[in-house]
């Protein structure tokens, strides 16, 4: 016998415990969202009438991956549902293009000493072997701030030109954009001011140029006349010449030489102005803007053409991220702020998911404590308008509890909506599964729960019972699978039995058990 006659003797369309990842779980998507949620999804989520911040820790397959997708669906909720009090969600998940940024960036800029500091360790044979930890403490703060800053500018550019993806993420429409035409000009300024600073690499110019005319952002007035008078300052010379010919030879004794030289020299000033002066001063501050910026693949060439279509007033260094302080950063988020709230965000919220994931971290304790230890401070994660969603591995918990006072002191996990550990009962796990078992169901079938599936000598707390052995959903889908699927290979075709007798659920128990603790030891690979 096998489990797709099982399922169809039971009226269930597919296998609800097949999937163990839920970005590919397609009952998971299904699910109603209040019939799949952790107990603590409500302190984790927060009043979405405000951003606020959370931080839980969780073990591999314990649904911090589904804690995020369905604060996201809740988040997309709440903006269909308002209209001028929404929030941006903005998925800090996808670390590998922030951390190869990065990475370039200090190969490129190294801090200071650092050469000096790598070849005595080449001299005395003395090289730390892992030299993606080494990079990775030295990110900072101002680090994860630009780049939660760059997805941000990036999928507001891309939805206001028109992405489809990005405007149903976002629920920003054609409607979104005209509001922002109509608003002060100052909300358009400051998102040409992010786009100039924060904006991809790839066409990053032509989209400056889009996104202008898109919104009907305030152009450069005083680049134009510059140019103007630079392209066209042939006209004085030539005009000199002009009334020289017409009247020379009436005023034989008027300094005409003298007054062409110097129109030519004024003409001569204002090319160099636009031609060299301009330009060198765009590229120093792009410069500094590239070696601040760490986390941003992008040319300084690229960036001094944004800069150089800014108004005069938008175009000093003092107001970008040209150094290592953390105000101008904070100036930046609420730049964001003021150009989201005429397109109705009142807030953002940051996701912050799958740290274990990216290439240069690969699951490392240590590597991932470089990362994440720069983001657990107070003023950062208490920032007004600002709510973030840290959603960690359980490897972290153990490091953050060596650390010191002073560390707490400045975390200030206290204040934090804090959850030390992401924890499943056997009655949740239940509950869990047995939505699952519903959402399959053929909408003909009678209807059915988990126990049903059991013979009548395994109660519902034998059941239950076993799922606590499981501690998390991902285990608890294995063992139900298993389950059903040893069961089905101890019966043939001719004589089906369709009841999973209690010897099958003990020695699947057993056996799961057995998994679960040598996968904690580090002696399984899952």
């Amino acid at each position: 016998m096998n489990t797709s006659q099982f399922f169809q003797h039971w009226g269930i369309a597919e296998n609800p415990f097949r999937a163990e990842e839920a970005r590919q779980d397609s009952v998971f998507h299904r699910l109603d969202a209040q019939d799949a949620t952790h107990p603590d999804f409500e302190k984790i989520l927060g009043d979405l009438h405000g951003a606020s911040t959370s931080i839980l820790f969780g073990e591999k397959g314990s649904g911090k991956t589904a804690i995020r997708i369905q604060i996201e669906r809740r988040i997309a909720r709440h903006n269909r549902d308002q209209s001028v009090r929404r929030l941006l969600l903005i998925p800090y998940d996808d670390l590998n293009p922030i951390l190869d940024g990065f990475v370039a960036s200090l190969e490129e800029h190294p801090p200071a000493g650092e050469r000096r500091r790598r070849r005595r360790e080449q001299d005395s044979d003395q090289t730390d072997p892992d030299l993606s930890l080494q990079a990775l403490r030295r990110l900072r703060l101002v680090d994860h701030m630009d780049g939660i800053l760059h997805v941000a500018t990036a999928m507001l550019v891309d939805a206001l030109l028109g992405d489809v993806e990005a405007r149903a993420q976002l629920g920003i429409d054609d409607e979104t954009v005209r509001s922002l035409r109509k608003a002060d000009r100052s909300a358009r300024r400051e998102l040409m001011i992010l786009q100039a600073c924060y904006d991809r690499a790839e066409h990053a110019a032509e989209r400056a140029s889009s996104l202008r005319r898109r919104i009907r952002a305030p152009r450069a007035k005083d680049v134009i006349a510059w140019e103007l008078m630079a392209w066209f300052g042939w006209i004085l010379p030539m005009g000199v010449i002009a009334i020289w010919l017409w009247l020379g030879e009436s005023q034989p004794e008027f300094p005409w030489m003298e007054v062409f030289f110097g129109a030519l020299a004024v003409w001569g000033l204002l090319m160099a102005k636009r031609v060299l002066v301009d330009p060198w001063r765009m590229r120093r501050i792009a410069s500094k803007i590239h070696r601040g910026v760490r986390v941003v693949k992008r040319s300084t060439g690229v960036t001094a053409r944004l800069l150089a279509a800014l108004p005069a007033s938008d175009r000093e260094a003092s107001i970008y991220p040209v150094d290592d302080s953390d105000d101008s950063r904070y100036a930046m988020f609420t730049r964001l702020l003021r150009a989201g709230a005429p397109m109705g965000f009142v807030g953002a919220i940051v996701v912050f998911d799958r740290v274990d994931e990216p290439t240069l971290v690969s699951g490392h304790p240590e590597r991932m404590q470089a990362v994440v230890w720069p983001m657990l401070n107070n003023k950062f994660l208490q920032m007004e308008g600002v709510g973030f969603k840290l959603l960690l591995p359980l490897e972290l918990r153990h490091s953050l509890l060596r650390e010191s006072t002073v560390f707490f002191q400045e975390a200030r996990l206290d204040k934090q909506n804090y959850i030390e550990r992401l924890s499943w009962t056997g009655a949740t796990l239940y509950d869990l599964c047995n939505a699952r078992l519903i959402a399959c169901q053929n909408p003909a079938a009678e209807p059915i729960s988990l126990i049903d599936l059991f013979e009548e000598d395994v109660s519902r707390q034998d059941l239950v019972e076993s799922l606590e052995h499981m501690r998390q959903p991902r285990d608890a889908f294995k063992f139900l699978y298993q389950c059903i699927q040893q069961h089905c290979s101890s019966f043939t075709q001719e004589e089906p039995k369709w009841r999973i007798p209690r010897h099958v659920l003990e020695v699947v128990r057993r056996s799961q058990s057995d998994r679960i603790e040598q996968l904690y030891r580090g002696v399984r690979p899952a």
